[in-house]
């Protein structure tokens, strides 16, 4: 009986594959013979960022964790935080060491594709954002103590690669530590 069911699951499995192909039709130029549908080229496009947000004041900032192994201290600048149409979730982080050095971005999170942008950087003289040191996409690196982008991607900006929610969402999660694993309790 079991054997079956079996074979009648793998029949079954192998009609709705045969459906589902394009058998007997040749590859569209440009493709393979088996092309998964999440190789198809987007439509995606990124709004464009003409204006930044003025640097953070550190009344608006709200600490997130990374790591316990870190001696860094990650912020966000409340005010910064937006979720453009274009499902990224751009924002304004302070990374400061235990001597107090700061590094000061404002950055970019997609969430469909797990990628990160620089847009601008704090400038020389501590006062005005340099745009000389943006960069494209790149994909989020997971594991390292400093890895605040995945903390931020996996904990309060993205859900099923979508924004979380809106900026004002997003902020009271950051502000009152609710990520993502401990609203599922």
């Amino acid at each position: 009986m079991k054997v079956l069911a079996l074979v009648v699951a793998c029949a079954a499995t192998g009609a709705l594959l045969a459906g589902c192909s394009n058998w007997g039709q040749p590859p569209a130029q440009g493709q393979t013979a088996f092309q998964y549908l999440l190789d198809e080229p987007s439509n995606w496009k990124e709004n464009k960022v003409d204006t930044l947000p003025p640097l953070p004041d550190p009344a608006n900032l709200l600490e997130f964790v990374v790591s316990g192994n870190t001696p860094l201290h990650f912020s966000l600048d409340a005010k910064s935080i937006s979720v453009g149409s274009d499902g990224v979730v751009r924002y304004t982080v302070v990374v400061t060491s235990p001597a107090g050095a700061r590094n000061v971005n404002y950055e970019g999170i997609r969430c469909d594709t797990y990628e990160w942008r620089l847009y601008a950087g704090l400038d020389a003289d501590h006062n005005g954002w340099d745009r000389t040191v943006a960069n494209d996409w790149t994909r989020i690196e997971n594991g390292d103590l400093n890895a605040y982008r995945a903390s931020l991607y996996q904990d309060y900006f993205c859900a099923n690669k979508l924004p979380t929610g809106n900026a004002a969402k997003i902020v009271d999660n950051v502000k009152y530590h609710r990520t993502a694993t401990s609203q599922l309790r």
